[in-house]
C-alpha cells in the first residue's frame, strides 16, 4: 500500500508542479497586483479597493458583462439541443453515420480566429447576396447592429461546439442498456415517450459535463469574438475577456485590467459551481 501511494505521489508531482507555477502563483500575483498601481513592470503604490470601486462604476465593463451572459445563457441553450439532436441521429442504425460523426466534429478542430473570419465573410457577404436575391432586408447589414452581432455570434459559437458536445452525449446514449427500449417499445411506449422518460433521464450525468464545457467556453471566449464582430459596433458585443485585454493593451491600465479579471474570475466560478450542484442534484431526483 505504502509503495502504490509513493508511485501515486511521485506520477502526480509533475502536475502539482506546472500546476503551482502556471496558475496558482500568476493567479495569487494577479490578485495582489489588482490592489496596486501595477504598470506592468512595477508596482509602487498600494490602492486598496480603488479598482474595485471603479470597475463597478465602469459603463462599458458593465455592458460587457451582460453581454457576455446573454450569450452564454443562448449559447448554452443552442449547443446543448443541437449536440443532443445530433447524438441521437448519429448513433442510430445508419450506414452513414460514422462519416457524420466527423463532419459533425469538424467544425470544432478549426480554430476559432479563422472561423470567425469564415462567418464574417459568410453573414457580410453571402447574406447579403441571398437578400439581394430574394429582396429580404432581413439578409442585409448583419453584424452592423448589437441584435446581428449577438446571434452571430451565438451561431458561430453553437457551429463550433455542438459536434464536440456530440461525442459527449454519444458516450451516454451508446450506454443506454436496450432492453430497456425494447420493453418500452413492447409495452406501447412511443418514440417520444422512450425518449421523455428512459433515454433522457440515463443521459442526465452528460448534461452535468456538457453545460459545464459550454457555459465557462462561453464566458471565455476572445478570438470569436475579436476576428467576427470585433466588439463592433461601438463596442456593444464587447465580451469580457475582450474587455480585459483591451484595457490591458489598449489602454495600459494593468493593474485596473486585473481587478476585472478577478471579478470575471470570481463570477465564472460561481455560475459554474451553481450550475453543477443543481445539475447533481437533478440527476438524483431523476
Amino acid at each position: 500500500m505504502r509503495k502504490q501511494s509513493l508511485w501515486y505521489w511521485l506520477f502526480l508531482f509533475p502536475v502539482l508542479i506546472a500546476l503551482t507555477v502556471v496558475v496558482i502563483i500568476p493567479f495569487i500575483f494577479g490578485l495582489y497586483y489588482s490592489f496596486t498601481n501595477w504598470n506592468g513592470i512595477q508596482s509602487t503604490e498600494f490602492v486598496g479597493f480603488k479598482h474595485y470601486i471603479k470597475l463597478f462604476q465602469d459603463g462599458e465593463f458593465l455592458h460587457s458583462i451582460w453581454f457576455t451572459t446573454k450569450f452564454a445563457i443562448a449559447s448554452v441553450f443552442f449547443i446543448n439541443f443541437f449536440g443532443l439532436i445530433l447524438a441521437l441521429i448519429v448513433t442510430q442504425k445508419l450506414k452513414t453515420s460514422k462519416i457524420m460523426r466527423t463532419i459533425f466534429f469538424m467544425p470544432n478542430l478549426i480554430g476559432g480566429l479563422i472561423l470567425g473570419f469564415i462567418w464574417q465573410f459568410i453573414f457580410i457577404k453571402v447574406f447579403a447576396g441571398i437578400g439581394d436575391l430574394l429582396h429580404v432586408e432581413g439578409f442585409r447589414g448583419w453584424l452592423s447592429t448589437t441584435e446581428t452581432g449577438f446571434w452571430g455570434l451565438v451561431i458561430l459559437m453553437s457551429w463550433q461546439m455542438a459536434g464536440y458536445i456530440m461525442v459527449i452525449y454519444i458516450a451516454y446514449l451508446e450506454n443506454i442498456p436496450q432492453e430497456l427500449l425494447e420493453a418500452a417499445e413492447i409495452d406501447g411506449a412511443n418514440s417520444f415517450q422512450r425518449f421523455r422518460h428512459i433515454t433522457f433521464p440515463l443521459v442526465a450525468p452528460a448534461f452535468t459535463v456538457s453545460m459545464f464545457l459550454t457555459l465557462s467556453n462561453s464566458f471565455k471566449l476572445y478570438d470569436q469574438n475579436l476576428s467576427l464582430t470585433g466588439g463592433g459596433p461601438y463596442d456593444s458585443t464587447q465580451m469580457v475577456a475582450m474587455n480585459i485585454f483591451k484595457t490591458a493593451f489598449s489602454e495600459n491600465q494593468m493593474a485596473y485590467a486585473q481587478s476585472k479579471a478577478v471579478i470575471f474570475f470570481l463570477i465564472v466560478t460561481v455560475i459554474s459551481l451553481t450550475q453543477v450542484y443543481f445539475n447533481k442534484k437533478r440527476e438524483v431526483e431523476m
